[in-house]
């Protein structure tokens, strides 16, 4: 279920990206203490949340099921994912990031091209819902998403039903999360712009949460453990996706 308060920030601005070694501190301390909290004077934007992606983290389902696009043209960045909400997408196309960028100072300039690998989507929410670890007041419609989450960005392969795939989350994978201990909010997004047309953001009360539940949690279904299985392996992910990854902004009390 989902509280109409909570349903308020509905757009999404995500960007996945690198950094070098050189340059990395640096750049954090402007990101988390400059361009975020300039960022979210912008009219419109109500939060927003930066994330480190984590490495040798288990998924479900066979090792070898994720399919990936094999295109040179798509960025392949996603060691960080910054991310904004607004109440809805056409904020952050009124102005859009390159008109946004342009406005910047030559120094912000300079910070911003450290980015490696940059790609983004903005996307407007289809659904979400609430998992046990749902606050009401702890996660309202301006504040960052959680502490830890999965994040999926992906299209549907050749031959893929859409139909299929929308009736797989809602029928099976977001009701089953709502009971799934640890889970604090899923959204599932559609893109605006951007490569991926489907996103889906999972938030957990940290990434060692979602370790604990979620990997397994389809085990005691095995119906639903094949539809899950057929749904995946007829997906075109982005480079590196799904990434679970730990906020780093703002920092985790």
């Amino acid at each position: 279920m989902e509280s109409t308060v909570d349903s308020m920030d509905r757009g999404i601005w995500m960007t996945w990206y690198n950094l070098p070694e050189q340059g990395r501190d640096e750049y954090l301390q402007w990101l988390h203490g400059h361009y975020i909290p300039n960022m979210l004077r912008q009219p419109g934007y109500l939060w927003g949340a930066h994330y480190a992606s984590e490495t040798n983290f288990k998924m479900t389902g066979a090792p070898n099921r994720l399919g990936h696009v094999n295109d040179p043209s798509i960025p392949i960045g996603d060691r960080y994912i910054l991310l904004f909400g607004a109440a809805d997408a056409h904020v952050f196309v009124n102005p859009t990031p390159a008109q946004m960028r342009a406005r910047l100072s030559d120094a912000d300039k300079k910070m911003l091209a450290l980015r490696i690998g940059e790609r983004y989507n903005i996307a407007t929410e289809e659904k979400r819902i609430h998992g046990p670890e749902f606050d009401a007041a702890k996660y309202a419609p301006d504040r960052a998403s959680a502490p830890g989450i999965q994040l999926g960005s992906f299209n549907a392969g050749p031959g893929q039903d859409e139909d299929e795939l929308a009736a797989w989350y809602a029928q099976w994978r977001l009701p089953s999360m709502e009971k799934l201990p640890g889970c604090v909010r899923v959204r599932k997004y559609a893109s605006v712009s951007g490569w991926a047309k489907h996103m889906i953001l999972y938030e957990f009360l940290s990434t060692r949460a979602r370790d604990a539940k979620f990997v397994e949690h389809e085990k005691a279904n095995p119906k639903m453990e094949q539809w899950t299985d057929d749904v995946v392996r007829k997906l075109v992910h982005a480079p590196g996706s799904p990434n679970l990854a730990a906020r780093i902004w703002p920092v985790v009390g």
